[in-house]
């Protein structure tokens, strides 16, 4: 039987280059984000490439119905052998909370979206995982989970909670077989919502998008992939210090 990648946060960036480069090596692919109509457009596009994909509508900061998601994901594909999570958020108040305003129902909703619903997921799916022995959990995150940055604390504390949540988990199960590994990137991915959201929103955010270097989504998916298949370290950046 072939092998399932479930991508979460699934978009026009990394999402979509992560399906294409699982789904070259044969796997099949679980696309799971908020849209209907654009996850739709995405199987298209990789059916078009010879790629079985199917779509799954969901709210990823609905934590509640993780497991109920998981279960119609298998349901349709018979397994899940990867997930990779990697969902933006673009709501500026989210993005630019400065931490001496930031309050814990501003929070909330990042938490939600950043730790407690990987962390659900990996609860969900790891049974099945160590059971076969073998699977990969890979999470991406923004430069501000690993350095604070002022003005931009909305994002930054929860990713880096599930950073330090993953870098446990990735000791305990290296072992039995089930990888763990993070991507931190800190550039815009050329072709995602936020490379859109950057490059349309200046006087916005007070952000200069030409100050801030691009990447090639198709580059951090073959450095997914030889995370995946490699499993020699847990975190890789990008750009490399």
């Amino acid at each position: 039987m072939s092998k399932v990648i479930a991508v979460f946060g699934a978009g026009t960036g990394l999402g979509v280059s992560v399906a294409r480069r699982f789904g070259r090596e044969g796997y099949r692919v679980a696309l799971v984000a908020r849209r209907p109509e654009q996850l739709t457009a995405l199987v298209t596009t990789l059916a078009a490439e010879g790629i079985e994909a199917a779509a799954f509508p969901a709210d990823l900061r609905d934590t509640a119905g993780i497991p109920a998601l998981i279960q119609a994901i298998t349901e349709h594909w018979g397994r899940i052998d990867v997930i990779e999570y990697a969902p933006i958020t673009t709501e500026l108040s989210e993005l630019m909370t400065p931490a001496a305003g930031l309050t814990p129902a501003a929070l909330e909703p990042l938490v939600s979206l950043y730790l407690y619903t990987p962390v659900e997921l990996i609860r969900t799916v790891l049974p099945a995982m160590l059971e076969r022995g073998d699977g990969a959990i890979l999470v991406g995150h923004g430069a501000s989970a690993v350095h604070p940055i002022p003005f931009r604390s909305g994002v930054g504390p929860a990713m880096a909670a599930a950073r330090n949540y993953l870098g446990s988990l990735h000791g305990e199960l290296a072992d039995r077989g089930v990888y763990v590994g993070t991507l931190t990137v800190a550039a815009m991915i050329i072709g995602s919502a936020g490379h859109r959201f950057l490059t349309s929103s200046k006087a916005e955010t007070g952000i200069d998008p030409a100050g801030i270097p691009t990447v090639n989504p198709a580059d951090l998916a073959d450095l997914l992939w030889e995370m995946s298949t490699k499993r020699d370290r847990f975190e890789e950046y990008h750009p490399r210090p």
